[in-house]
């Protein structure tokens, strides 16, 4: 006769309630576990297997609030991984990814591809298939880079709201067509969509939205320039149609370009992103390298002899 095999049951995760308002690693270190050395809560931490309220949180200072549950999984959560979308940040009430160009941000009733705001939902419906996330902001399909999403109503709300006391810097990094004759600058313009969602520039008012865009050159080289750009408003196409005003367009731009794309792509790329969280306050910093094929392009020619 056959001996039964034995079932090991999973032990399971270890939750503690929190009590008081104190940072995420004095939790780790003082009333978790009955406490654990700072290098232990830092594993946890890197590994993905701290969850506040049911979502992975990686920072080691998130400010925990009475009620929250910590809980603290046993074994490594399994790394996110998409290759249209990187999760560079996250926590209970954001997240932070970087979107590769050709990616829209998300869908509407007539466009059904598969977009940043569907991958991100389907990643948060593996711990809680009630859970979501909401867009704060979009970029183009074919801009690259930096992007926040919320994981409440609330907090999108807040960002919505107070977008410009909490956004303190954000900043894009382009190739232009043409080596651009300025180093810094500004384009104070209006823009205003027409019939066919063609926005135009208008150096007076023309009943359009107000727009500020301030560059700076970073480098010229090869009959292309490398300008960064910063926001002081947030228009749809605000910098592909300064860029156009500049005479020196998006390389890669079908729209407001002209013709000039040796990239095969829009050379436009959301690098860096600063605000203050809208729950904790904190001054949160975010910044991507420059995408190798524009620093590529960029590369000085060896003359020929």
């Amino acid at each position: 006769m056959k001996e039964k095999r034995k079932t090991r049951t999973k032990a399971p995760a270890a939750i503690y309630p929190v009590k008081e308002t104190c940072e995420l690693m004095d939790f780790l270190m003082t009333k978790a576990q009955k406490g654990i050395s700072r290098t232990a809560a830092k594993s946890l931490l890197s590994k993905r297997q701290v969850t506040i309220n049911g979502t992975i949180t990686t920072q080691y200072n998130f400010m925990l609030k009475p009620n929250m549950k910590v809980q603290i999984n046993k074994k490594e959560t399994k790394e996110f991984h998409n290759d249209l979308l990187k999760i560079v940040y996250e926590d209970a009430y954001l997240i932070v990814v970087e979107k590769r160009e050709g990616l829209l941000s998300i869908g509407t009733d007539k466009q059904k591809e598969r977009t940043a705001h569907s991958i991100l939902n389907e990643y948060m419906k593996r711990t809680n298939k009630q859970r979501r996330v909401y867009i704060v902001h979009r970029l183009d399909k074919d801009t690259s880079g930096l992007m926040i999403f919320a994981k409440d109503e609330k907090t999108k709300i807040t960002f919505q709201d107070y977008w410009n006391e909490i956004v303190t810097d954000r900043q894009y990094v382009a190739v232009l067509s043409g080596e651009i004759e300025k180093d810094s600058g500004m384009v104070v313009s209006w823009l205003k969509d027409n019939k066919v969602f063609i926005t135009y520039s208008s150096m007076s008012d023309n009943g359009g939205e107000k727009a500020i865009t301030h560059f700076k050159t970073i480098k010229r080289a090869n009959g292309y320039s490398l300008v960064e750009f910063n926001l002081e408003t947030g228009r749809k196409n605000q910098i592909r149609v300064h860029a156009q005003d500049l005479k020196h367009p998006v390389l890669g731009d079908t729209k407001y370009g002209n013709g000039d794309n040796p990239l095969g792509r829009l050379a436009l790329h959301a690098f860096k992103l600063h605000f203050c969280h809208p729950v904790t306050g904190e001054l949160m910093k975010f910044e991507t390298p420059y995408p190798e094929e524009f620093k590529k392009l960029m590369l000085k020619k060896q003359a020929t002899t």
